[in-house]
């Protein structure tokens, strides 16, 4: 069990969604914070909530630019002194199929999604290290278990976040730092309405993206957060959250061969609704 009162917790992407989310959740339980984001405004509104006797600063990285996260990892040791549970959360959406994304807006979101994360275990690493006990919490998704359509550079991130995370799990399994891997199912975040689309992706595809995920997220970030501390709290090595990550990651198992395919089925029907719903308000 991982004792979270006067923790110093680390948390990418700080300033919205489950990162905010965890900051709040953590304050409660006594944690001290240092909160990272490339929007000093939504840290600042995140700051607000946590209330005046939290124990918090934050700053301004991007996490996908080397230097910028080893000069984070230092100030966050100069200013509390240790680090015990880093939370690799930042994160970005990017809408269009691989035949219409560039290589570059390919590689800006690996640079986020997959490369910040990098960025933050090689610089914390050592920092946790010196802890009797510490965490890396690396947030991959449903789409870390499922490869569905139209998510060639989110689902190639993901995958690749859950296959470092279990990497890196059993490298450091005899030392005093473990690693958890979040599947978050759909999150009511704002990951994807303000996720970009690829320059030569169809506009109505963009807003029938963003409309399908809306009705497909069934978990808040409050809950989300409930259930990663609830797994930090007893060190366990993957966290699913929502019932639609369980019954993707079981049909992932009992049908690797089809899962895909169902699960683009599945999308498929969701998307035809809701363009028919799109017909009927614009008549």
């Amino acid at each position: 069990m991982m004792n979270l009162n006067n923790a110093v917790a680390v948390i990418t992407g700080g300033g919205s969604g489950i990162g905010r989310a965890l900051a709040i959740e953590l304050a409660a339980k006594g944690a001290q914070l240092a909160l990272a984001d490339v929007n000093q405004c939504t840290l600042d509104e995140t700051l607000k909530l946590l209330g005046a006797g939290a124990k918090a600063r934050t700053y301004i990285v991007d996490v996908g630019e080397a230097p910028a996260v080893q000069k984070f990892a230092a100030d966050a040791e100069r200013d509390f002194g240790r680090v015990s549970l880093l939370v690799n959360n930042a994160g970005v959406a990017l809408y269009g199929t691989f035949s219409d994304l560039t290589l570059q807006e390919f590689e800006w979101l690996f640079r986020i999604n997959f490369w910040g994360v990098i960025h933050g275990c090689k610089f914390f690493l050592p920092i946790l290290q010196r802890q009797k006990q510490a965490r890396i919490v690396n947030i991959s998704s449903v789409f870390g278990l499922i490869g569905p359509p139209g998510q060639t550079p989110y689902a190639s991130s993901k995958f690749a976040v859950r296959g470092f995370s279990e990497s890196l799990r059993e490298e450091l399994r005899t030392t005093s730092v473990g690693v958890t891997c979040v599947h978050p199912g759909g999150i009511r975040t704002n990951i994807a309405n303000n996720g970009r689309a690829g320059a030569s992706t169809d506009p109505a595809g963009q807003h029938e993206a963003r409309e399908l995920f809306n009705k497909v997220a069934r978990s808040t970030p409050e809950y989300a957060a409930q259930v990663i501390i609830a797994g930090i709290e007893k060190s366990k090595d993957r966290v699913l959250i929502g019932k639609d990550a369980y019954q993707i990651d079981r049909t992932a198992r009992l049908f690797p061969n089809r899962a895909g395919a169902m699960f683009a089925s599945y999308l498929e029907k969701r998307r035809a609704k809701i363009q028919k719903s799109l017909k009927a308000t614009a008549k």
